[in-house]
């Protein structure tokens, strides 16, 4: 007789919890950039292969901390400052990356610690872009609207921000650090032209001009 497969209470409620929790919805940017952009862009760009449209690949968010160097190693309080800033606003683990080259106005050395970053995709990428454009941007001080000109000939697109407190789930009473960062917005298919137009119908808000992106 065959026996029963005997099930412990703590896994019966975490099947139930992810039964009734149900797959997470798609992010809503995602949705209107494949339900409305991809169509908008083809039209504009006269484009007919769908695989063609310019899209978003990855996003890419670094922190330099080599200028802080003391000694061989970064201070813990920076590191640690660092390394947290990044896994709150990113939900994701960051990367410590070395040198691999010395740089004396930088303070770099070859081998040594000199930045942290995470790596954006799919879902996770589209959640941030959300929070950039409707959260972020927003409390920025003095915000004019994001350069139009910071693009390169890929279509990848540079913007910094001085400190981590415009995110919200920073709380600057708590960091003992303030620093900056590097958003890098990496689309493929592309030119600067063509990731400005995706960009902006995703929301982003760049500043007035009549000038193209160059």
């Amino acid at each position: 007789m065959a026996k029963e497969k005997k099930t412990t209470k703590g896994s019966a409620d975490d099947a139930s919890a992810e039964q009734a929790q149900g797959p997470w919805p798609t992010p809503r940017l995602k949705t209107r950039f494949n339900d409305e952009i991809r169509s908008q862009f083809a039209e504009k760009f006269g484009v007919t292969n769908p695989m063609a449209v310019a899209s978003l690949d990855k996003i890419v968010v670094n922190v330099n901390m080599g200028r802080h160097l003391d000694g061989t190693k970064i201070p813990p309080n920076i590191r640690s400052t660092v390394l947290s800033t990044l896994t709150k606003i990113s939900g994701q683990k960051p990367i410590v990356a070395k040198a691999k080259r010395s740089v004396s106005n930088f303070k770099v050395r070859e081998g040594y610690e000199s930045s942290a970053y995470v790596t954006l995709r799919r879902d996770h990428m589209w959640h941030f872009l959300d929070r950039m454009v409707n959260l972020v941007t927003p409390r920025i001080k003095d915000f004019q609207g994001l350069k139009r000109t910071s693009f390169d000939r890929q279509g990848s697109y540079s913007m910094g921000l001085t400190e981590q407190g415009v995110f919200p789930e920073i709380n600057m009473a708590e960091v003992n650090f303030t620093h900056g960062m590097n958003i890098n917005f990496v689309f493929t298919n592309s030119n600067a032209e063509k990731s400005l137009f995706v960009l902006e119908a995703l929301g982003m808000p760049f500043e007035k001009s009549d000038k193209p992106a160059r």
